[in-house]
Order: structure tokens, then C-alpha cells, then sequence
């Protein structure tokens, strides 16, 4: 071709923009319209419809933010020539932003049935009647906000009822029915995937001169007076280009419908029930059109409202998992945080998530479905596989800001050895719609050439849902086996991942967490969301163990309060509620839910302890932790008696002395610990010349995400927090107390320093009215400890990572996650840091002027980020640490414990044997509670929690027909652990961190 080729493209797009697009709808005619609004939340149809509608016009404004308009549509079908077919038309007032990100609407027929919904690219509705016939369907049209403003993510009022205004937002655009072209609408397709495709091409290949020659001699057959008449001329001008298939060697994609809905983000957790109607509805309508394509949906809980909302879309849901066409995936009760969920909190999502799959569908999910979390736990792999999982998809470590992760396809290994295959889609989205450039980005990008050559295109409208089109689809058929484009097949998330392990029998490994070097700030951000689920995960575990100890005495064991109660914690533990990146209207019912969840489970506590503990006045402790504590052993109810010896606390020329049996505490006149001595060996624990329980201030204005991020050039804006209001003696019947108040900005902070008789550690209780914008707040420990690397408390154990920054991979993770401890030591000392809430840490080495390197631990308490929640973490907060010196791994594991599982000081008529006592300390138990199915069997987890081989005898007061080892879904499997039954005796061995669930059959008092 002689031609400028440039040229010759314009002239295409031009022709395809402004004449055929044009040619595809033949004629329109407008609907009649009539509307109500609704007065506030969303109303079921049967309300709807039986309220009084009054005309609607075309080019009517409409909805104030988060509203819903309901649109009486009525008008005949009309008559279509062959080659044609009718369909509505709306346009709700789109603008430029994706799909899922402002209004849409839901339609239904006049039976409450819903016929799919309306969205910007997806706004066609199918006509049911045959012509000539009238019609009357009604369109549910939700005013949600553009809270992202295009992306733009600047603080906005928009985020919550009360405060987005009453303006309406939209204006009603169009509402006809339109008369396709059908030979038109394939032409269209036809020529965007080649317009797509040679924009990949090498300039000077052949082949992008083929299609750029049949491009140009498509227009030149068409006649732009009457391109109905040219339509098929130009279809045989392209379709010799269309065929010629795809080389031996392109890349292979499993193309597989997906629609990631956030179950909550930039929209409350009612506007996510309605998304999930919204998409699955469009599936299953697009399914009626094309019988290849299939649709895979992760999340139990999506399904649940489904079936609690909208029963008949439900009941046809059913119908397509059951004919294979719609496969529920990821097997968890949400996509979830894998980084701040406690380890039963993970176990469960699996357990619930399965369940219901199972009971609903008969349908067990394989793979774990996670493209958009912030990471991933090293205890994840081991969690999966004990769930019965084989395969794991997550797309997000592509964000990563600094190191690329080296593979699309391999094998992940877990803390205690346990691999799952996992794939990374080489595509860099979970929400494509299978363009020529993702393709070629999926084939340029695939780590594994000449090793494997396929991978995974989740294709949809995704985040704010949506899902596929029918544009899509259309992309898809023309890709299967196109030249210069890799092959696409419309496919499942099972038989990608079968199809890919028979591919590459022996991928590479990759061990420990998947740290996302990006989104740091989502371990700290809205404390009150994550104090909530911390809480109320201990309060579950509470409320299990005395529920069951209650059941074995005749009480009915609360599965309906646990479920409900577990179901909101799961829930809420979604990667965009618990990491803090929601707007306020998902965070306050967080908070509102964690309330119920914690008066729900504090009255089966009290309930069941009153059962167990038996009527009487006698003073108790119940102690519902793996370690004895508080005069209580683990799991027991032991007498309440105070301790025999004080702390004791005095003033001294620089500031105040706290003194037990095992520690010296020196606190200086700013409320710093300037000593902190272990008495036995008279080891110092705090770096010479530094000072403990320092509060820091930093700039935290993040060069992205607000809510997410926590950029490294914080540290180089710091203000240490040392003027006090106030320091002084707290009176106590037996621990050493000072308070201390400082005040900063418009926030004040005030600090109990206690040091309890008999306790290894001193506690600490900051209570912060915060006021701050767009700062960061830590808490720092410098311990004089010289250590190369700090351990964390993650899932069912710990792992540990470098305190230097040798590596780019070091330097990147710069701000981590832990769960109830950190630990940094050297041989023969260390010190643990435990906490009651808090999740961001950051470790570091200083130069001490002797020589050597100290650590510094540094808590991370609030963030005050203003997207997507301008008044993020303002108000009152209280967070307990403690500082145990010369504390081992072990000791750490337990100082984790006796922070979040404190004793309760209960009345009954005496001490209580445990229901369950473990020989070895290394053997932790979990959950202790009565098996999912209502058999009566009793379920015990445990785990191995120092890193090491444990044996371990369990003692059990009950008696009990037999004991097997279960998945986590709670079925039996071959025996790893255990080793034998011996007189009610348990004997186990696990290796380490090794996660194990016991079932006890029939057990019995």
C-alpha cells in the first residue's frame, strides 16, 4: 500500500465513528414515562409499584445522592424486518466515568422478576412481547454518586447520606425503543477488533498491511447513502482477514467472565446488594444470547443476599450453576484482607464461604479467588489447602511499586511448607474487556515463556460491577484463533488452572508473603474498624468456648447468633472495609455492626458462663485464653483471689520509679521510658541514651491513594510528641500507675503506664482525641537489641523479616503488618511488643554510639487520610500495648494473648476444669467449639505456634466416642498430627506452624 497508513486510519475511524456506529440503530421512538421517588433507602418492588406515579418527561433532573427514582415504562413492541430486532434504550444521565461508579438502574417485569440492568456501555433492555404487543416494565434507577470523581479521588461530601446535599446529579438523556441493524452490529465489531489489532502490529509487518488494506477497501464498498444496503459486501471484504487463524506459538488466554464487585468501597453494603442483582441479572440475560459463555463469581456472601433479596433471581441462578455456565468461585465467605484477619477469622471465610456453596449448589470452589486484596499472608497457602483448595488467582501484586514479582505461574509456599498453585494474570486487570492491547499486554508480559505460554483474562465490568457485554462476547468470538493476536477461549477458572498444570508440571516457587509494596496505610487506617474486628474475633472465640462447655451441660448451643454474628465479621474483613478505604458511610455501620456483633456474643458469654459456673456468689476469674492467666487456668474458671504482692511506684529526682518482682521501670519527668530493667539478670532493654513510649508526628500526604498509602517520605517530616500537661501517680489497690497528659494541635492524648504485681511486662493505655489532618501518629520503642531481622505475628504463628534495607525487596517494606505481637531479639534477650488493636509496624536499626545497631519498633496508631472519608479517624481512640523484656518467641505468643483475651471477673459457685488442657506450650488451641452440621461433634483447632516440632498430650474433661483430623470445612481427612487416644488423652505432633482441626465424636460430660 502506497499511502500514508496514518491517513488511511483516520480515514477508517471516521468512517466506522460517524457512519456506521450511526447505521447500527435504524430508528427510535420514546417510551412513556411515569416516576416515583422513593423517600429514602431502597424499597422492594412490591412497594414500588404500588405507589402513585406521576408523568416523567425525557430531560428531567433527577436523584439527589444515593436516592432511588422508580420509572413506570410502557409502549408497544414494534414490527422488525428480517436482519433487525428491537430492544429499550436508556440513558440515566451517563457521564465519561466506568460503569459501577454512578447511577444505573435495575429493570423488572411487571411479575417482581428482573430482566438485567441499565449502565453506562451496557444500556440495552431485550423486549419479551412479540410484535404488536404492549409492554410494561419498570426501571429502579439508583443516583449513586461518582464519589472518585473520575478517578480524581478528592475529598468529597459525598461519601454519606447526611452530608452529599439534595441536589439531584443526573438528567434523564433518552428513553426509546430502538430498532437494531443486526449486520451492522457485527460489521461494527468485526472492524473494532481489527482497528484494535493492527494498532499492536509491527508497522512494517505483512499482516497489519493486510488488515489495514481490508479496512480501506470496507469503506470503500459501503455507501454512505446507504450503508444498510453495503452491509454484507463490507462483512466479505473483511472476512477473509478475519480468518486466518492464529500461529502455532501465540499465547493462549482463558477468557473468563468475571465482574469484581466490591462488596462495599465507594458505596455502602445496601448499593453492593443491588450491584450483585444488577450483574448476575445481565449474565444471565447475555447467557440466553450466547450459549458459550460462562461467568465465574467469587463471594458466598454476594450469593446469600441473592437468595435473602431477590429469590427468583436466585432460584435461576441455581439453574445455571447447576448446567456449568456459572461457576461461583474463590470459596470465601468475601474477598477478604489476608493481612490483618485473625487465623480462625481466615479459616472461617473458607468454612462459610464452602458451606454454602455446598448446601446451596452442591458446588465446591477449587481455586481462591482473591484479584484485588493487599497482599498476602504466608499462612494463606496453608489455610487454603487445609480448606481442600488447589489453586489461588490474585492480580494486585502488579501494583507493586517497586519490584516486579518474577512470576505469572508458579508455586506458593506458605510459613509451614505448604505450596498452592497460584497464577497472577500476566493481563495487570481483573477488569478487561479483552482489547487487542490487554491481549498483547498478556503475551508480552507472561513470565513463564518458553516454560508455559497460558494465562487468565478475567474479562468484565468490574470493582462497581456490571460484568460482560455483549461487545465483549463479540470480541472474544473474532480472538478465538486470530493471526497476530494470542487464542482466546471463553473458559472457567477450573479448567484454566487443570489446563495450566498439565502445562507446567514443575513451576517455580515462590516463599513467605506476597507483601503489595503499595497501599501501606490500610493497616492503620480507621482504627475503630479494625479495633472492631479484633474484638469481636476474640469475643467469638469466647463466646464458642463457653457456649460449648454450656452445651455439654444440656444448654442449646446459639448456632443461629454465631452465624449471624460470625457473617458480619466476615463480611466486614472485605479488602475494602477492614483495610480502611470505604467511604463514612461504610465505616459507621462497621461500627454500628461490630456493636451488635460484641452485645450479641457478650450475652451468650454470659449466659453460658452462668450455666458453667453454676448459681452462687463465690468470686471467679474465667479465663478463656490457651494460657493459664489472671489466677485462671487455660480455658478454666479458677477462684478470683487478687494478688498476694504490689507493684510499687515512686518519685524520684528525674521523673517516677515502677518496681515489681520482675521488672524497674524509669520514667522521666515527659512521661518517657528512659530505663526498662529486667530484674533477674539486670539487663537494660532500652537503647542508651534513648527513650521508650515516644510519641511521633509525621506528614502523611501520600502521592496517590489517601486512605491507602503510606509513602516512604513520611520519615522525613517527624515532630517527637515530649511536652506533657500534665504527669502524675495514679492511686491503685495493687499496680504501680503513671498517667500522663500531652496535648497536640487540637488533640489531646492521655497515657496510663502500668506495671501490675507479678507481670513480666508494663502496659500501656493511650486513650487519643484526635483532631489532626493528614498526619500520621507512631509510638516508638528504641530497645537495645541488636538483631538482623524482627518477627511478626501473622496468621496460626509468626514470620520473620529483615530490619535492614540490603535489597530493593527490603527497602519496599518499609511499614509492615503484624497481628498481636512483634518480636525483635538477639541470643539469650529479646523483647516483645504486644498490642490490643493495632496492625502497622515499622522496624528499624540506628547506629548506637558504642558501636553496634539498636532496633526501634514503632507502632503505627491513626492516619488521618481525607479520601474516601474526609473525617477519617476523628474522635476518641484507645489502644493497650505492652513491652515485655527479655521475652522469647513463646513468651511473645502469650504476652499476644493476655492483651486480647483478658480474664473476666464472673460470680458462680466454684472453679471450673478446663474443658481441654495441652502439655506443651508450643500447642495452641483456637477455636473450641460444636461442629458446623448440629451433629453435637466437638470441633477443637489448634496449631503449633513457636516454629519448631511439638508433641503434645490434650487432656480432655469430657468423654467422647472417637477423634478424627478434619479439613477445615470440617470433613475428615487422613491423619498428619494425630498419633493416638489414651484414657481420654489426645496425643498429637504437629510440625511447624502446622494448623490442625480435631473432631471429637459425641462428646459428653
Amino acid at each position: 500500500m502506497h499511502h500514508n497508513s496514518a491517513l488511511v486510519e483516520a480515514r477508517i475511524r471516521r468512517f466506522v465513528d460517524e457512519r456506521l456506529r450511526p447505521a447500527v440503530d435504524v430508528r427510535a421512538t420514546p417510551l412513556e414515562l411515569a416516576s416515583w421517588q422513593a423517600p429514602g433507602e431502597p424499597v422492594p418492588f412490591a412497594s414500588a409499584v404500588a405507589a402513585e406515579f406521576t408523568p416523567l418527561q425525557v430531560g428531567a433532573a433527577w436523584g439527589r445522592a444515593w436516592s432511588t427514582m422508580w420509572i413506570r415504562i410502557t409502549g408497544v413492541v414494534p414490527e422488525v424486518q428480517a436482519g433487525q430486532q428491537a430492544e429499550l434504550v436508556f440513558d440515566l444521565g451517563f457521564n465519561a466515568s466506568e460503569p459501577g461508579f454512578q447511577s444505573e438502574g435495575t429493570v423488572y417485569r411487571i411479575d417482581g422478576s428482573i430482566v438485567k440492568a441499565v449502565e453506562p456501555r451496557n444500556a440495552h433492555v431485550p423486549l419479551d412481547a412479540a410484535a404488536g404487543e404492549p409492554f410494561e416494565l419498570y426501571l429502579e434507577a439508583a443516583a449513586n454518586p461518582d464519589v472518585a470523581g473520575g478517578w480524581d479521588f478528592q475529598p468529597t461530601a459525598l461519601g454519606a447520606w447526611d452530608t452529599a446535599g439534595d441536589e439531584p446529579l443526573y438528567r434523564l438523556r433518552r428513553a426509546d425503543i430502538v430498532v437494531r441493524d443486526l449486520s451492522a452490529w457485527e460489521l461494527l465489531q468485526d472492524a473494532v477488533v481489527l482497528q484494535g489489532l493492527i494498532v499492536q502490529l509491527p508497522e512494517a509487518s505483512p499482516r497489519r498491511a493486510e488488515i489495514l488494506a481490508a479496512l480501506e477497501r470496507m469503506v470503500d464498498v459501503s455507501d454512505p447513502d446507504d450503508i444498510g444496503g453495503s452491509i454484507d459486501d463490507a462483512r466479505e471484504v473483511l472476512s477473509a482477514v478475519l480468518a486466518r487463524p492464529a500461529s502455532g506459538s501465540a499465547h493462549a488466554v482463558h477468557a473468563v467472565g468475571h465482574a469484581h464487585i466490591d462488596s462495599a468501597w465507594l458505596w455502602p453494603v445496601r448499593e453492593t446488594q443491588r450491584k450483585v442483582a444488577r450483574t448476575f441479572s445481565n449474565v444471565l440475560s447475555l447467557q440466553q444470547e450466547d450459549p458459550d459463555f460462562e461467568f465465574a463469581a467469587s463471594s458466598a456472601q454476594q450469593y446469600a443476599w441473592m437468595k435473602q433479596y431477590q429469590p427468583e433471581l436466585f432460584a435461576r441462578l441455581r439453574d445455571a450453576i447447576a448446567a456449568g455456565r456459572f461457576h461461583p468461585a474463590g470459596g470465601m465467605w468475601v474477598e477478604s484482607d489476608t493481612n490483618m484477619p485473625g487465623g480462625e477469622a481466615l479459616a472461617r471465610q473458607f468454612l462459610h464461604g464452602k458451606r454454602f456453596f455446598l448446601e446451596e449448589f452442591g458446588v465446591e470452589p477449587l481455586d481462591v479467588w482473591l484479584p484485588d486484596s493487599f497482599g498476602y499472608s504466608a499462612a494463606l497457602p496453608q489455610i487454603a489447602r487445609a480448606a481442600g483448595s488447589r489453586w489461588m488467582l490474585t492480580q494486585k501484586m502488579s501494583w507493586n511499586e517497586t519490584n516486579a514479582m518474577p512470576h505469572h505461574t508458579f508455586h506458593w509456599e506458605g510459613m509451614d511448607g505448604t505450596r498452592i498453585f497460584t497464577h497472577f494474570p500476566p493481563v495487570d486487570t481483573y477488569n478487561a474487556r479483552l482489547t487487542s492491547d490487554e491481549l498483547a499486554r498478556a503475551e508480552r508480559q507472561y513470565a513463564e515463556k518458553g516454560a508455559a505460554n497460558t494465562s487468565l483474562v478475567p474479562f468484565g465490568y468490574g470493582d462497581g460491577g456490571g460484568g460482560p457485554n455483549r461487545e465483549m462476547l463479540a470480541a472474544a468470538a473474532r480472538l478465538r484463533s486470530l493471526e497476530g493476536s494470542p487464542t482466546v477461549e471463553l473458559s472457567s477458572p477450573r479448567r484454566f488452572f487443570e489446563a495450566a498444570e498439565a502445562e507446567y508440571a514443575d513451576p517455580p516457587v515462590w516463599t513467605g508473603e506476597m507483601y503489595l509494596e503499595f497501599h501501606r496505610g490500610t493497616y492503620t487506617s480507621q482504627a475503630r474498624t479494625k479495633r472492631g474486628n479484633r474484638r469481636s474475633e476474640h469475643a467469638l472465640r469466647e463466646a464458642e468456648l463457653w457456649a460449648t462447655a454450656a452445651a455439654l451441660r444440656g444448654t442449646p448451643y446459639p448456632y443461629e447468633e454465631l452465624q449471624e454474628a460470625w457473617e458480619t465479621v466476615l463480611l466486614q474483613q472485605f479488602h475494602d472495609i477492614l483495610p480502611g478505604s470505604s467511604i463514612a458511610w461504610v465505616h459507621r455501620e462497621a461500627e454500628r455492626r461490630y456493636a451488635e456483633v460484641l452485645a450479641s456474643t457478650e450475652q451468650i458469654i454470659a449466659g453460658s458462663l452462668s450455666v458453667v459456673a453454676g448459681s452462687g456468689d463465690v468470686a471467679l476469674r474465667a479465663n478463656a485464653g490457651p494460657y493459664a492467666g489472671g489466677g485462671a487456668a487455660a480455658m478454666g474458671i479458677a477462684g478470683g483471689q487478687g494478688p498476694a504482692v504490689s507493684a510499687t511506684v515512686a518519685r524520684t529526682t528525674s521523673g517516677f520509679e515502677l518496681e515489681n518482682e520482675h521488672l524497674t521501670v524509669s520514667i522521666d519527668g515527659s512521661g518517657l521510658i528512659t530505663s526498662l530493667v529486667v530484674r533477674a539478670t539486670g539487663r537494660e532493654s532500652i537503647a542508651a541514651g534513648e527513650r521508650g513510649n515516644l510519641l511521633q508526628l509525621h506528614r502523611d500526604t501520600p502521592t496517590q491513594w489517601d486512605a491507602w498509602d503510606i509513602d516512604e517520605h513520611y520519615r522525613r517530616h517527624v515532630v517527637d510528641v515530649t511536652d506533657v500537661v500534665s504527669i502524675d501517680i495514679i492511686p491503685h489497690a495493687s499496680a504501680a500507675v503513671v498517667c500522663v497528659i500531652r496535648e497536640l494541635g487540637g488533640s489531646r492524648i492521655t497515657q496510663a503506664l502500668t506495671l501490675h504485681p507479678d507481670s513480666h511486662a508494663l502496659d500501656i493505655e493511650t486513650t487519643v482525641d484526635w483532631h489532626e489532618r493528614q498526619k500520621l501518629l507512631k509510638l516508638a520503642f528504641p530497645l537495645d537489641v541488636h538483631t538482623e531481622r524482627a518477627t511478626s505475628e501473622i496468621q496460626f504463628g509468626h514470620i520473620h523479616r529483615p530490619t535492614h534495607a540490603n535489597t530493593s525487596w527490603d527497602m519496599a517494606r518499609f511499614e509492615t503488618v503484624a497481628h498481636r505481637w512483634v518480636h525483635v531479639g538477639e541470643p539469650g534477650f529479646g523483647v516483645a511488643v504486644a498490642n490490643d488493636s493495632t496492625y502497622g509496624h515499622d522496624i528499624t536499626r540506628t547506629p548506637r554510639s558504642g558501636g553496634g545497631t539498636a532496633t526501634t519498633v514503632r507502632l503505627s496508631l491513626l492516619r488521618a487520610p481525607l479520601f474516601p472519608d474526609p473525617d477519617a479517624d476523628q474522635g476518641e481512640h484507645t489502644f493497650r500495648v505492652s513491652v515485655r523484656p527479655g521475652a522469647s518467641i513463646a513468651d511473645a505468643v502469650r504476652e499476644g494473648y493476655r492483651l486480647n483475651l483478658p480474664t473476666r471477673e464472673i460470680r458462680g459457685s466454684g472453679p471450673v476444669e478446663p474443658l481441654l488442657a495441652v502439655s506443651s506450650d508450643a500447642v495452641v488451641v483456637e477455636a473450641v467449639k460444636l461442629a458446623e452440621d448440629r451433629s453435637g461433634d466437638l470441633i477443637v483447632r489448634l496449631y503449633e505456634a513457636h516454629g519448631g516440632r511439638a508433641a503434645a498430650t490434650i487432656a480432655t474433661a469430657f468423654g467422647f466416642d472417637g477423634v478424627i483430623e478434619t479439613d477445615l470445612i470440617e470433613r475428615e481427612i487422613p491423619s498428619t498430627a494425630l498419633r493416638g487416644v489414651s484414657n481420654g488423652d489426645v496425643e498429637v505432633e504437629l510440625r511447624a506452624f502446622q494448623l490442625v482441626t480435631l473432631r471429637f465424636r459425641t462428646p459428653r460430660l
